[in-house]
């Protein structure tokens, strides 16, 4: 399994910085590919190939720390957020790449209202084309619970959104964007995406922006629904609980037993409700035939359906451990909202979030190795 973050740079003033590219370059090299993404204020950390949780969390680690020291020599602080939280001055300007700069002019606005939004994506190693487009099948009542466990992005440009992840309700605009549709065959899958680029809602196939698609450069799934978490220990417990997903899906699969069912406008609707309320709230029950449940609930349910594939990776440690430190003070979104609370200045929301971005959550034990035999609000 893989992982790839995209964070924000922000001022001592909390306000964007758009020096992604400087950043990049002054982080030098290493195991963690830093690249620059559609906004300038963005950076995106792509990780290496890991087998456990715990190498994947010691590589998530590293990578903030380096991407994190490297802004702090400019004057800048890396940010975990899925939004920018301060009201701009203005829009932040694009990456210049030729690609985003098409991409800009053919979508117009579009593509500044998307900007600067991260999210998280996890990669899964799968064996073909046709084994992918069966496990996204499988995966896609998913979803809304792993949208509601990562909601990190409750304010965006100065306002309380009233959603626990803003990010996506902006991302969603996108015409190739959204929950996949339930797919008969890698044919399929193929047909969709031609159909896409014919009609212009997407320019080239990096642009299917569906929540979970077959990865154009690996041979990997990739679940692109959550927003970037503000911790690099929840970025882990979303990339093993996606793992062990898979694994359970491709265990279906070998035994003939068919995904669970969700209709795609009501998935649609369930990803709309976990964006609203996110891991404080309810969420879609993929195993109670899609019924709305407390979302701390559905992941103890998860935790149990997937347990035998997280001991035999040797991550159920690490997913019960993180899994219980959230216990307390709740999801990213709900984070947020405490430490404005406090004052009601929305720069204590961007301090907070500088500071869990590299200090995490703090674990009473280290994971264990894997067995023997991846609406306004103030200033």
């Amino acid at each position: 399994m893989g992982v790839e973050e995209e964070f924000l740079l922000v001022g001592r003033d909390g306000l964007l910085a758009h020096e992604g590219q400087e950043v990049i370059a002054e982080a030098g090299d290493g195991p963690a590919e830093l690249v620059g993404e559609f906004a300038r204020c963005q950076v995106e950390a792509a990780g290496p190939v890991c087998t456990t949780g715990g190498e994947l969390l010691t590589e998530l680690r590293a990578a903030r720390r380096r991407l994190g020291a490297a802004a702090s020599r400019r004057g800048l602080r890396l940010l975990a957020a899925g939004a920018p939280v301060l009201a701009e001055r203005q829009a932040p300007p694009l990456n210049p790449a030729p690609r985003y700069t098409r991409i800009a002019e053919h979508f117009g606005g579009l593509a500044n209202l998307a900007a600067s939004s991260c999210g998280c994506h996890v990669h899964v190693a799968v064996p073909d084309p046709e084994t992918a487009t069966r496990v996204i099948n499988h995966l896609r009542p998913w979803l809304p619970f792993l949208l509601a466990l990562s909601a990190n992005s409750p304010y965006c440009e100065g306002t309380d959104t009233g959603y626990a992840s803003w990010r996506h309700q902006r991302w969603s605009n996108w015409p190739s964007a959204g929950p996949p549709p339930h797919l008969a065959s890698a044919a399929h899958y193929d047909a969709c995406v031609t159909e896409l680029l014919h009609t212009g809602a997407a320019l080239d196939p990096g642009m299917l922006y569906w929540d979970i698609r077959r990865s154009a450069h690996h041979p990997t799934v990739e679940v692109r629904i959550c927003d970037i978490p503000q911790t690099a220990e929840e970025t882990a417990l979303i990339a093993v609980l996606v793992r062990a997903l898979v694994r359970a899906a491709l265990d279906d699969i070998a035994a003939d037993r068919p995904p669970l069912a969700r209709e795609h406008t009501t998935l649609r609707a369930d990803l709309w409700h976990a964006a609203r309320e996110g891991f404080a709230g309810r969420c879609a029950d993929p195993l109670a035939a899609g019924a709305a449940r407390p979302a701390r609930d559905v992941a103890e349910r998860a935790l149990e359906r997937l347990r035998p594939y997280l001991a035999d990776t040797g991550d159920l440690a690490l997913a019960e451990e993180v899994l219980g430190a959230l216990g307390g003070p709740g999801g990213g979104a709900a984070r947020q909202r405490a430490a404005f609370a406090a004052r009601g200045r929305l720069t204590d929301v961007v301090d907070h979030l500088a500071t869990a971005t590299l200090d995490g959550l703090v674990l009473s034990a280290a994971p264990q190795p894997p067995p023997a035999h991846a609406r306004p609000a103030g200033g």
